[in-house]
């Protein structure tokens, strides 16, 4: 290989690095822009992921939309229920309809979060 050859696979490698490189800092800034100061949720990725937690797993009977169903709407439940008292209803049920532990967890808080803040 001669050095003009040489010369060209080095700058193409130098290339290719720098465009790999700039490719991963681009997307772990996008992730850390989703993210708190030390890897923590930030107030819209957790309503949106509790969000995503009640599409998955209450949605069936409270509707999409909170707008009830098999089970009553939530549109408005935060002005009825504080965080606690949904977290609650979320754990133990309620009357015979509700099942208790359809979620638990740091699911179950997060999803009474956001249902409290539905007024």
């Amino acid at each position: 290989m001669g050095k003009s050859s040489m010369y060209i696979a080095s700058t193409i490698l130098f290339l290719a690095i720098v465009v790999g490189f700039t490719y991963w800092l681009s997307t772990t800034e996008e992730h850390a822009g989703s993210e708190g100061s030390h890897g923590e949720q930030t107030e819209d990725s957790a309503g949106g992921e509790a969000e995503k937690i009640f599409s998955q797993n209450c949605a069936s009977c409270h509707g999409e939309n909170l707008g009830g169903g098999a089970g009553p709407a939530l549109e408005a439940v935060g002005g009825k229920y504080s965080k606690d008292e949904i977290l609650g209803i979320i754990k133990n049920g309620k009357g015979g309809g509700m099942p208790a532990g359809v979620i638990q967890g740091k699911e179950a808080e997060m999803v009474a979060k956001w249902l409290s803040e539905k007024k």
